[in-house]
């Protein structure tokens, strides 16, 4: 699995929201020089997290965008789904478990290959916006350095 910079900026754009959940909203402009993205991208991407309702527009002097849910119901494993496709580089649970079945020679290589998406997805459809601000938070309260993510 690879997450694109497409993904990557969407989750990052989803977490500044998360952030400020039920605060304030944010525009474009603030989103993109806070999370030092290219506007014109964010502007591609915002399009695509609302018709996914991940986020909901406003217009007017004090419009911009907030999660259309809370950051507790979005995972990051729907976020990436919606952007980038399916978790798998060889295609979606159902396309490998085909050619488990298939039962040749390769079989034994999508058995493996199925089980790494299937770990994959099952850490990313945990995780939620909510557990990754959380997660800066803590690791900004206890300064520099590599942090152990256990999951």
């Amino acid at each position: 699995m690879k997450v694109t910079k497409r993904g990557e900026y969407a989750l990052r754009a989803l977490l500044a929201l998360a952030f400020v959940h039920e605060q304030r909203t944010l525009n474009l402009r603030e989103i993109a020089e806070q999370e030092k993205l290219p506007l014109k991208f964010l502007e591609q991407i915002m399009i695509v997290l609302k018709r996914n309702n991940f986020v909901e527009s406003t217009k007017g002097k004090h419009g911009g965008y907030a999660l259309s849910r809370l950051p507790e119901e979005i995972t990051l494993g729907e976020i990436i789904r919606a952007v980038d496709g399916p978790l798998a580089p060889l295609g979606t649970r159902r396309e490998i478990e085909k050619k488990v079945r298939r039962n040749d020679r390769e079989s034994g290589l999508y058995a493996v290959l199925l089980d790494v998406r299937n770990a994959i997805s099952e850490i990313l459809d945990k995780k939620t916006l909510a557990d990754v601000c959380e997660k800066s938070l803590q690791l900004a309260r206890t300064g520099p350095g590599l942090q152990m993510y256990y999951i």
